[in-house]
């Protein structure tokens, strides 16, 4: 028997993380898993206080769905779209969502 391994080829390295991104794209749950990147990305885009007022709801066509509490926090963020848009893909590069659409209906606990 010669030094190769039978049935083993050599493979790249790599980082657990892609490996697991490979396999939910494979089962169809990649976007899934991109929206829940998003979601845990959230607080460090937008802030404490905004993070505490909103709530990612999902991510559809590329586009991050967020419930906020009141019209005044609806509108409030509408206006920083650009720069909430610009924070998520400093943290997220490509998986940054494409556009963000806000409406009122979140609750917060407490």
């Amino acid at each position: 028997m010669s030094g190769r391994r039978r049935g083993r080829r050599k493979s790249e390295l790599r980082a657990l993380g892609g490996v697991l991104d490979s396999v939910l794209e494979d089962l169809g749950l990649g976007e899934i898993s991109r929206a829940a990147r998003v979601c845990d990305a959230w607080p460090g885009a937008v802030g404490a206080e905004v993070a505490s007022h909103s709530r990612p709801e999902g991510l559809r066509a590329g586009i991050l769905e967020v419930s906020v509490e009141t019209s005044v926090w609806c509108q409030d963020l509408q206006m920083r779209r650009p720069t909430i848009l610009k924070a998520l893909r400093e943290q997220l590069g490509e998986e940054a969502p494409e556009d963000l659409r806000f409406r009122v209906g979140y609750t917060s606990k407490g």
